[in-house]
């Protein structure tokens, strides 16, 4: 089995780290993957230095007649058996290119937002694509509610290898390079700066709970206006914006509980990690981390842009040790359930089959 990955996005972020899991895990199984991606990405730039096969598309925009030429041409030449689409602009682009070059394409879904109704939707649900992976619950009632048949609709969530989160550092080392005490209870929170993860949110509950000290971990847009909040509301003391970190399975060790106050979120691979390493989690009740977080069993779930709920869960687990330490023992469990990288790949497998019932792997 032959498959080519397109991926539009010239960052890096969660929905990448799942396109080379998902890619890595499928070449353990014999399937030969080529990643289509714009020259100056972070995605072909890391498939290249990981030894993956790359192919340079431009995609800079919805109308790039050129990059639908250019990917059908990949496919013509290929031999693809399957094409599968990673993002929104892949989605329309690539599915096009497969369309016009008769190769099935399978997309996979990962924002909790409503797709919009539209000629655009009915073309690519409808006739470029064959089928549409959601990545959570809350993601698939998105497109239900925009008019995809459920028969298209295929509920396969994202998910880690949770051998990748076990701490290289102690937590008392992670503990001195921040200079915060052994006695501290820490909140971590991990991922994109950007306002949709709520880190606002968490900064204001946190002037609610004198006794809790925050580290923030991840780059993004909206860090210039959190150091203006962390110096305006007097938390210098107490919150820490570390930056993007190579080192969260440290961070993870080292903290007590993770935060996830998200706005929207698709599924939360941030929590997924947390859960793997042991951690309870404090989340939004949003998308995907409304299934996947589970009350007083894997963590607490809080309405979304309501700091005094999430100040009031964050002091139910600092206050209560016993009840923090169940739901950290939990959380490998709950990764057990369907977040496996290998009981993702299964269901992609599975899906490709369909599609092309000659080809094997």
């Amino acid at each position: 089995m032959k498959v080519l990955h397109v991926d539009a996005e010239s960052g890096f972020s969660g929905g990448e780290v799942q396109v080379f899991l998902q890619i890595e895990e499928l070449a353990r199984r014999g399937v030969t993957n080529v990643l289509a991606a714009p020259a100056d990405s972070r995605a072909l730039q890391e498939a290249r230095a990981r030894g993956i096969a790359a192919e340079p598309v431009s995609m800079r925009g919805d109308l790039s007649l050129g990059s639908v030429l250019r990917l059908r041409s990949i496919l013509k030449s290929g031999a693809f058996d399957v094409v599968h689409l990673h993002t929104g602009r892949a989605t329309w682009l690539g599915g096009m290119a497969a369309w016009l070059a008769g190769v099935p394409a399978i997309t996979t879904r990962r924002m909790d937002r409503r797709v919009k109704r539209g000629w655009k939707t009915r073309l690519i649900y409808g006739r470029f694509v064959r089928c549409v992976a959601a990545i959570s619950p809350g993601v698939r009632d998105g497109l239900r509610a925009a008019g995809i048949p459920d028969e298209r609709i295929h509920l396969v969530p994202d998910a880690i290898d949770p051998h990748a989160w076990a701490p290289v550092r102690s937590r008392d080392d992670v503990r001195r390079e921040l200079q915060t005490s052994d006695e501290a209870f820490v909140v971590l929170t991990c991922g994109v700066l950007e306002r949709r993860k709520g880190h606002d949110v968490l900064l204001e509950a946190a002037t609610r709970l004198p006794d809790v000290h925050v580290w923030i971990a991840g780059a993004g847009s909206e860090a210039e206006a959190l150091a203006e909040q962390v110096e305006r509301t007097h938390l210098a003391d107490r919150v820490q914006l570390l930056g993007a970190r190579k080192d969260v399975a440290d961070l993870l060790g080292a903290c007590d509980l993770v935060a996830m106050p998200s706005r929207a979120e698709g599924l939360g691979v941030a929590a997924l990690e947390a859960l793997a390493a042991g951690r309870a989690v404090v989340a939004s009740r949003v998308g995907g981390l409304a299934d996947l977080i589970q009350d007083d069993r894997t963590g607490r779930l809080v309405p979304p842009e309501d700091a005094p709920a999430l100040a009031s869960a964050i002091e139910r687990f600092a206050s209560d040790p016993e009840l923090l330490q169940r739901c950290g023992r939990e959380g490998p469990t709950r990764v057990s359930e369907g977040f496996l990288v290998e009981q993702m790949v299964d269901a992609y497998m599975a899906l490709y089959r369909e599609l092309a019932p000659g080809a094997s792997a």
